[in-house]
Formats: C-alpha cells, sequence, structure tokens
C-alpha cells in the first residue's frame, strides 16, 4: 500500500493524509498489517504499560438511554437493580478498597437518572434536589474519608455541572463512542437520545474548556463505517489539539452477551481492532492509548505491539459492571502477559502526572494527588 509505505519512508506524515487515505490505513491488506502495527509501536514514548488501581462504584443503574448493546442499563422494575446507592454503602465499599490498595473511585451511572421519578423520589428523601448534588457530596466525602481519588462517568452534563464536580473530582469521562449521527437510526442508538453525537462533543468541549483531565474514546462493531471511525477519531483529536486535556482514548470492541438487543451481532474482529488502535496511536501525541484488557482476554498482547500502551481502570475488588460478563483479569495475570512482551506493568493515578498542577486540580485534589503521586514514584 503506497499511504503506508510514504509513512514508512516518512515521505508524508500522519497529519498530511486525507481522511480517506486514513480510512484506506483501516483497509490494509493482511500482508501489510504488521507494517502498520510497527509504525504505532515506534511512537511509543517507553516501554511502559499502565493501569489504575480503581474501584468501581455503580450509583444508579437507571438512565434514560437504551442502547442496543448496553447490559448495565436497568429498569426500576427490574429485581435487584441499584436504584441509588446511599452514602452509607458507597463509604463501606470505599473503606474496604483501601484495604487493596486502591487509589482510584469510580462513579458511574446512567444518564439523567435523576429524571426518573423513583430517583427522583429518594434523591429528595436525602435532602438533593439534583444527581449532581448528590454526586458533589459522595465525591467530596470520598476525598475527606478515604485515600482515593474521585473519577465521575455519568452521561452528558451541563457545563455548570461539571465545573461544579471539578471541585471534588481528579478527572472525568465520557465516550464519543462515535461522531456517527447515522448511528441514531440504527438498533445501536436509536432509543438513546444522549448518543447523539453533538450533544457528546459538547460535553468533552466544555470538559476541555473547564480543564478537566478526561478519558474519552470510540466504540466499534456497532454497525459504524471505516469512515465514521476515521471521523470519530478525527473528531476527537480536533478537540484535543485546541484544550489538550484528554489524557487517554478507550478503543472499546462491542462484545455481544445474552440478553441485549444486539446479542446476536458479531463483535469486531481482532484485526479490525488492531488496526483501529494503530491507526489511534499514530494519530495522537501525548495521549494514552487504551484497550479494555477484560474485553480482549485471551488477546490483549497484541495491543502491546501495535501503539496500546494504557489497561485502564482495573479493579481487585469489584466488577466491571457496565460489562458484567467479563471478569478482570488479576493483576498477577496482567503483569505476566505485559512482561512477556518486554514491557513493564506500571501503576498511576486516575489523573495523569502531567495534569497534576493548578490548572487541572482544585484545591481539594491537588495536594491528595501529588502525594499519591509521590508514592507511585517512590514505589
Amino acid at each position: 500500500m503506497e499511504i503506508l509505505n510514504n509513512l514508512k519512508s516518512k515521505k508524508v506524515s500522519i497529519e498530511e493524509l486525507s481522511k480517506e487515505d486514513l480510512s484506506n490505513l483501516l483497509k490494509v491488506k493482511s500482508s501489510k498489517i504488521i507494517d502498520l502495527m510497527n509504525l504505532a509501536n515506534e511512537k511509543k514514548e517507553n516501554n511502559n504499560t499502565t493501569y489504575s488501581k480503581n474501584v468501581f462504584i455503580p450509583i444508579t443503574e437507571i438512565c434514560k438511554n437504551d442502547c442496543g448493546y448496553c447490559n448495565f442499563k436497568k429498569s426500576p422494575d427490574d429485581k435487584g437493580a441499584i436504584i441509588l446507592k446511599k452514602l452509607d454503602e458507597i463509604l463501606n465499599t470505599l473503606k474496604e478498597s483501601e484495604k487493596y490498595g486502591c487509589k482510584e473511585a469510580l462513579f458511574t451511572f446512567g444518564e439523567d437518572a435523576d429524571e426518573e421519578k423513583v430517583v427522583k423520589e429518594i434523591l429528595e428523601d436525602m435532602g438533593y434536589g439534583k444527581m449532581v448534588d448528590y454526586t458533589y457530596d459522595f465525591c467530596k466525602s470520598t476525598l475527606i474519608n478515604t485515600n482515593l481519588l474521585p473519577h465521575t462517568n455519568c452521561g452528558n452534563m451541563s457545563y455548570n455541572d461539571m465545573k461544579k464536580l471539578k471541585e471534588v473530582n481528579v478527572s472525568m469521562g465520557l465516550m464519543l463512542e462515535t461522531s456517527s449521527k447515522r448511528l441514531m437510526e440504527t438498533i445501536a442508538h436509536k432509543k438513546s437520545p444522549g448518543k447523539l453525537p453533538k450533544r457528546r462533543i459538547k460535553t468533552i468541549t466544555n470538559a476541555g474548556k473547564l480543564k478537566i483531565p478526561y478519558t474519552t474514546g470510540i466504540l466499534i462493531g456497532i454497525g459504524e463505517k471505516k469512515e465514521e471511525i476515521v471521523d470519530s477519531l478525527l473528531t476527537i483529536k480536533k478537540i484535543h489539539e485546541k484544550y489538550g486535556h484528554i489524557q487517554e482514548i478507550i478503543i472499546q470492541n462491542f462484545t455481544p452477551t445474552s440478553g441485549i438487543e444486539m446479542e446476536n451481532y458479531p463483535s469486531p474482529s481482532l484485526m479490525d481492532m488492531v488496526k483501529t488502535v494503530s491507526l489511534a496511536k499514530l494519530l495522537f501525541d501525548n495521549v494514552s492509548i487504551q484497550v479494555p484488557p477484560n474485553l480482549n482476554y485471551d488477546t490483549a498482547q497484541i495491543f502491546l505491539l501495535c501503539g496500546c500502551d494504557d489497561w485502564g481502570g482495573v479493579s481487585p475488588l469489584t466488577n466491571d459492571y457496565v460489562n458484567s460478563t467479563s471478569p478482570w483479569p488479576t493483576l498477577d495475570y496482567l503483569n505476566e502477559l505485559t512482561l512477556d512482551c518486554g514491557n513493564l506493568l506500571k501503576e498511576r493515578l486516575a489523573v495523569y502526572e502531567k495534569y497534576i498542577n493548578n490548572d487541572y486540580l482544585s484545591p481539594l485534589t491537588y495536594d491528595k494527588s501529588l502525594k499519591l503521586q509521590n508514592e507511585i514514584n517512590k514505589s
């Protein structure tokens, strides 16, 4: 492939390629995949592969979206559904996680859950008018009462709500998933108003304006075209080039599970993932590329050879509630497969070291983050 040869010989840079050229890299023939992987791998700054030791706490499983691939969302009538965790429940789990050395408190909940009557009533009983006010308090409690750093991922949010939560979060996140409006008419997103690309782009952009260290990414295998993958990555790149706040990009593969609408849809192939991870690494400078190891249990190593340099959050205590059928690998196993590829497994915080400064962190989060980072650096 001429495009790939020109990149290898440095006749052109990745920035000079058109969208069509970039799409063609995702269609590269099998005989050239190794070349693409090597190009991406050469961009890695070192042989470190990072992870964050976290505790995953779903605050509520109620969500206004109903994605065709989701097995997180529950309805209030579902048996065992988490309607709204109370503060003491949250704190008990956080305290338990400290025994495992967890440093990240990952709080996840459905988008606009407080629009559901049953959630709203519980909030009101606790003295809260909105979910963001409750979130502020349990994140602040986390900072005061534990050694963990909060990271909140709860769907689209307003500028003012994000500004409020920045005070008590070291980082936040929202998957773009796709920039394709076309997918709003498909089984994947037709019942999910919060997945409208312009809404998610606005949220990610507002995080940049507020200087919030941020996690985003794309989901592949939900019916997107190669050109739409490219457009999604370029959309994230454009935002990051303006604001510089995106610390990691997740390349997540759709995994069919029983009971979801898309249970009979195929997952993306290993080669689709390899090419997408490679392209993401080529497109971004100074941004980590993350692949969830629990969604790629038997193939995770190959992504270390094509630009992946982060495993994301891994919990020794709690499940991945968004992907409940995909258990985390143990840290011993993760270390073993990482070392086997000639990489070193390194712990990181929910906020990357380069963002630990007064521009990106609030007075409530800065000192604690710096202290924990110094401990990691000495270990």
